[in-house]
């Protein structure tokens, strides 16, 4: 009987995300989409080297780090925009993610194609043309193309960071080289778009791509997600992050993927 009760709930719970995509990341008790571009709101549970200050809708990062070959501090300005709905906006998960890969350093990058999935404002890959990487490429829906080629112009990235339409609906219509490294933040908040996910990581990824893979649980059925990664994908918890502790409680997780031989 409780099964049959929680089924129903998930039920319920898809037919209302088909309704409103968004109602998982708004303030329950007002019913409002909580932003989180308020600069102590972030900062409150963000890595201490992410410094964030938000000016007539650039939000400015900047991250500390100790590699003699890149400036200090690392710093980055994004055009955010609530108005193509949840993509527009710098979410803490990117953040998380952004933050890994400068601890990571140049090197985990150097020679290596990049793809990041579901970029929105591009935060991810953006930084990893920051850190030297010269074959990144950022992916969304076409909506969201400009404000990802705003922001890789605002950080004059062109020449290391390329933008691509890429449609879950259709992911082999992308003529991106295949991907060494998969970079994936946020994106699992749209439960019909949960097979989608799987299926575009499934064609993307061999079982030599790395996937860094970070994201907020928000409700019971993303556990729907990870029923269907795991027919095609194992993954460990990223462990050696020194923010881990603090993001952790905040209910994010950072993994790795790993292509299954036999998927």
């Amino acid at each position: 009987m409780p099964g049959l009760m929680l089924n129903a709930e998930l039920v319920e719970d898809e037919e209302q995300d088909v309704k409103d995509p968004m109602r998982h990341l708004m303030n329950t008790e007002d019913g409002l989409v909580t932003l989180p571009t308020n600069a102590a709101q972030l900062l409150s549970f963000l890595p201490e080297q992410s410094h964030l200050t938000a000016e007539g809708g650039i939000l400015k990062l900047s991250f500390s780090h100790n590699w003699g070959s890149l400036p200090r501090p690392l710093n980055l300005s994004l055009t955010v925009d609530a108005s193509p709905g949840c993509g527009g906006i710098a979410w803490p998960a990117g953040q998380i993610l952004a933050t890994y890969l400068i601890q990571q350093g140049p090197d985990y990058l150097r020679d290596r194609n990049i793809l990041e999935l579901g970029s929105g404002t591009g935060l991810v890959g953006l930084v990893a043309g920051l850190l030297g990487s010269t074959r990144t490429w950022i992916t969304d829906l076409s909506i969201l193309m400009p404000i990802m080629e705003q922001n890789i112009r605002l950080n004059e990235l062109e020449n290391r960071v390329f933008t691509s339409k890429l449609d879950w609906a259709s992911p082999t219509s992308t003529n991106i080289p295949k991907p060494d490294l998969i970079l994936a933040a946020d994106c699992v908040y749209f439960e019909p778009a949960f097979p989608l996910l799987v299926d575009t990581l499934d064609s993307l990824a061999t079982t030599h791509t790395e996937i860094l893979f970070c994201y907020k649980k928000r409700r019971k059925a993303d556990k729907r997600f990870f029923g269907m990664l795991k027919k095609k994908f194992s993954w460990k918890e990223i462990v050696d992050d020194p923010n881990r502790a603090a993001y952790n409680r905040e209910a994010i997780t950072l993994l790795r993927l790993s292509k299954l031989k036999d998927a």
